[in-house]
This record gives structure tokens, C-alpha cells and sequence, in this order.
């Protein structure tokens, strides 16, 4: 199974259908939220709201469910298992596992693609094995979440970077999902803004390896699939270096001063690629 929504991803509460459509299309996939956007005495009107784009003859859903991520309730919880009902009756078949902590839990969303996040203390330590998990997909990190299991207060310094253990898990969730060949998502931005820093951290994302970047406003989704829609300057320098390599016919060699080798024409390839997503 392979990941293929993104790079911009966007959460949309799913008690609040009115707003489905917009979300749709200002990024390139939405995740309706059934977790934290929701409040828990609101939580069954928002499974009816999923529920009622189907329709009572099975009418084509007004989202499209390859473009559709349902977010559920952690595993174990009771939420969990009413959000488990509700889906089994539409046609989404992607779902974002809250609160991941083990590859156990991964056992109860067989029939679907999950995007697992991490974004617990042991969600991160075990993010491998869950990440090894066949009908997962991709793995996400959660800063906030992450940070409130610490007992800490913010994920960020004063000067809005992230701090330390931050950091280590959002590396250690990108080193786990790319080890057994998944996407890695990259967590939301709260300053919403700040497009600025955003673009910036997005930037980050794509050159570190991340697929897809998370969003919660549809003004962010822009600014998300623009740092991942090579330039054209990228995309004729990738070109020029991919041509050169063919004319060089060796392992090793030389363009515009630079010793060049196989992982830096992997990255040649790749802003090529990204040209060929977004055009």
C-alpha cells in the first residue's frame, strides 16, 4: 500500500460539515476529525455528519474518499470503537490513529490504510514497530500532544523553533517510516499567521524527506504545496544535472565544479518527480 494524498493535508472538525467542501479544495486532502476538533458531547453528531454524505441509497459521498482521511478516537477508548461502527458504513477507508503507542493497536484498523500518529512519549519510542505495520501507511508526529505527555508547557522556545526533544521526534518518526519504506507527515503549524514561519518550516520538511505536511487553516494549505512545487530554476538545474550524469556515463563525476554521486542525483530525481506531482 502506498500513501499517495498531499502534500497538503487538511484537518476540518467533522461536526462541522458546512465546511467539507472548502477544505476540499483548498488542499489536497482533508481529514475529517473526529478526535480533538470535536468536543465529546458533540463527538456522535459528527459521526452522523460522515454518515449523512452517503446518503440512505448509497449515493456517491460529497468528499472523495481517495482524497479523505478520517481521524479517530485513540485505540481502546470508547470513541474508538463507536468511530469503527460509523465508518464500516461509508466508503473512507483511510484513517489517522490518534495517539498511536503500539503496532497492537494497528490490528484493529485491518480493513483500512492508517495514517498513524505519533504523538505520545511511547508513540514515539515505538514508532518502528508501528511504523513496520502493513496497513500502515504513514506516520505522523504531534508536537503538542507530545509535549503535554512530558508534563512540559510548550513545544517551542521564545524564538519559535522547536526545542530539543521536539526535534528528536519529529526526527525519529521521519527515520522510522522511511526505514519500512512509508510516507512521513509533518505536524501542523499552530501560529496560524505566521505564513511566513510556516513556509520556512515547510521548506524544512521537504528537504528533510517528509511527503506531506499537515495543516489547520485552508490559508496554510497554499503556502504548504507551494515550499513543495519545485522552482523553476530547481527543476532546470535537476535537468541539466540528470543530463549531464547521462553524458558522463560513470559513477563519479564532475558538473559545474561539484564531485557529483549517486545520492546527489537521487536528489535531482526527486525535485523531478515533485515538477511531475505538481504540474
Amino acid at each position: 500500500m502506498t500513501f499517495v494524498m498531499g502534500p497538503a493535508l487538511l484537518f476540518c472538525p467533522a461536526d462541522r460539515p458546512e465546511r467539507y467542501q472548502k477544505a476540499a479544495t483548498r488542499a489536497d486532502a482533508v481529514i475529517l476529525d473526529l478526535e480533538d476538533a470535536v468536543a465529546p458531547a458533540d463527538k456522535q453528531r459528527a459521526r452522523g455528519a460522515i454518515l449523512a454524505q452517503v446518503g440512505a441509497t448509497g449515493d456517491v459521498p460529497e468528499l472523495d474518499p481517495s482524497r479523505t482521511i478520517i481521524r479517530v478516537n485513540p485505540a481502546g477508548t470508547e470513541e474508538f470503537e463507536k468511530d469503527l461502527h460509523s465508518l464500516a458504513h461509508t466508503p473512507y477507508r483511510t484513517v489517522m490513529l490518534a495517539k498511536a503507542e503500539s503496532a497492537e493497536q494497528l490490528k484493529a484498523l485491518e480493513a483500512y490504510q492508517v495514517i498513524a500518529l505519533c504523538e505520545t512519549a511511547l508513540g514515539i519510542l515505538n514508532a518502528p514497530a508501528i511504523a513496520a505495520a502493513p496497513n500502515v501507511v504513514a506516520l505522523m508526529w504531534g508536537a503538542e500532544d507530545l509535549l503535554a505527555t512530558l508534563g512540559g508547557t510548550s513545544s517551542r522556545g521564545d524564538d519559535g523553533g522547536y526545542r530539543a526533544v521536539a526535534l528528536h521526534a519529529r526526527s525519529s518518526v521521519l527515520l522510522a517510516a522511511r526505514a519500512f519504506g512509508k510516507e512521513a507527515v509533518d505536524a501542523v503549524y499552530v501560529n496560524i499567521p505566521d505564513l511566513t514561519g510556516l513556509a520556512a518550516e515547510a521548506a524544512d520538511a521537504v528537504a528533510s524527506g517528509f511527503g506531506s505536511k499537515a495543516c489547520i487553516h485552508p490559508s496554510q494549505a497554499a503556502v504548504v504545496r507551494g515550499a513543495y512545487a519545485p522552482s523553476e530554476a530547481d527543476v532546470a538545474a535537476a535537468s541539466a544535472l540528470l543530463q549531464a550524469a547521462r553524458t558522463a556515463g560513470s559513477g563519479v563525476f564532475q558538473h559545474e565544479g561539484k564531485m557529483i554521486d549517486g545520492p546527489i542525483l537521487k536528489h535531482a530525481e526527486a525535485i523531478i518527480r515533485r515538477a511531475g506531482e505538481h504540474a
